[in-house]
């Protein structure tokens, strides 16, 4: 049974949402390995820095960041079938920019796969536990 039927808007209070333009980077398969002085570091993608960079432009902002616990819904439509379904770098961008106070709050997630060639975007809802 695909969880797409169901429709959440009915069942759940969302506390915030937002739609986020362009496709997220998978934090697990895109890292570099830089060296900065003598130290070897290893940093996000150039993909990932600008999706970063570009949700901060996006973002719906809050007054103070969520501090309760939260179920993240994201529906995450990529350009083609090639990349990994993966919101990590999506929920480091959620404290990042301060909507949860910290990424270890979205105790439950719903994530799902989409196809938009045309325009990957992730559309993205909070509630609380």
């Amino acid at each position: 049974m695909a969880i797409e039927k169901f429709n959440f808007d009915d069942e759940i209070d969302w506390c915030w949402e937002s739609l986020i333009r362009g496709e997220p980077a998978s934090k697990a398969n895109s890292r570099r390995i830089v060296k900065i002085g003598n130290a070897v570091r290893i940093i996000k993608s150039r993909k990932a820095l600008t999706y970063v960079d570009s949700f901060a432009l996006q973002i719906k902002k809050v007054i103070k960041p969520i501090e309760e616990d939260v179920l993240l819904y994201a529906r995450i439509y990529y350009a083609s079938r090639r990349p990994d379904l993966d919101e990590s770098l999506i929920m480091d961008c959620l404290q990042k920019f301060g909507i949860v106070k910290n990424d270890r709050q979205i105790k439950e997630k719903i994530i799902l796969w989409g196809l938009d060639r045309d325009a990957p975007r992730a559309e993205l809802r909070l509630a609380l536990c």
